[in-house]
């Protein structure tokens, strides 16, 4: 194997201003140019060629014919109190729909029905909780209604 190497050529000098001289670490400094290295001949040892294997080509990945299903996500958010009002507001993403709509305990329960009854069967425990509350309170409503119209009769 042989080199051919060019002889190193002198600097030019054709320039309309000078370069300044930097340290010789300096980025900006010139390196200086290195002599040229001549290799000495090395022997070449003959090359085996082994036999490529042909690899049997695959048929190309065929491409679904079916979409992709975009999906769409939306929130429905259903709140109750114990006394028993029902609020519902509907999102989707950051943007609300419908925000704070009464909803009867009824439709509430029908609605889960619907859905699923994993869903039905906490939320009826929590109406017919909410129901048993109400039923209290107008027991109680009831009494005191009693009790006030029998102070009026005796005030009579």
């Amino acid at each position: 194997m042989t080199v051919d190497t060019l002889p190193a050529e002198a600097p030019s000098t054709d320039f309309d201003t000078l370069i300044p001289s930097f340290e010789n670490n300096s980025p900006l400094s010139t390196p200086a140019p290195e002599a040229p290295v001549a290799e000495a001949p090395v022997a070449e040892a003959p090359v085996e060629e082994t036999p490529v294997e042909e690899t049997p080509k695959k048929a190309p990945a065929r491409r679904s014919t079916g979409k992709k299903t975009k999906t769409l996500e939306l929130t429905l958010t259903v709140t109750g109190t114990a006394d028993g009002e029902w609020r519902a507001e509907l999102k989707q993403g950051t943007t609300f729909l419908a925000r704070d709509l009464a909803v009867a305990a009824a439709a509430v329960s029908r609605a889960a029905k619907e859905l699923h009854e994993d869903l039905s069967t906490p939320i009826d425990a929590v109406i017919e909780e909410a129901r048993a509350q109400q039923a209290a309170k107008v027991a109680a409503l009831e009494a005191e209604l009693e009790a006030a119209r029998r102070t009026l009769a005796d005030l009579d």
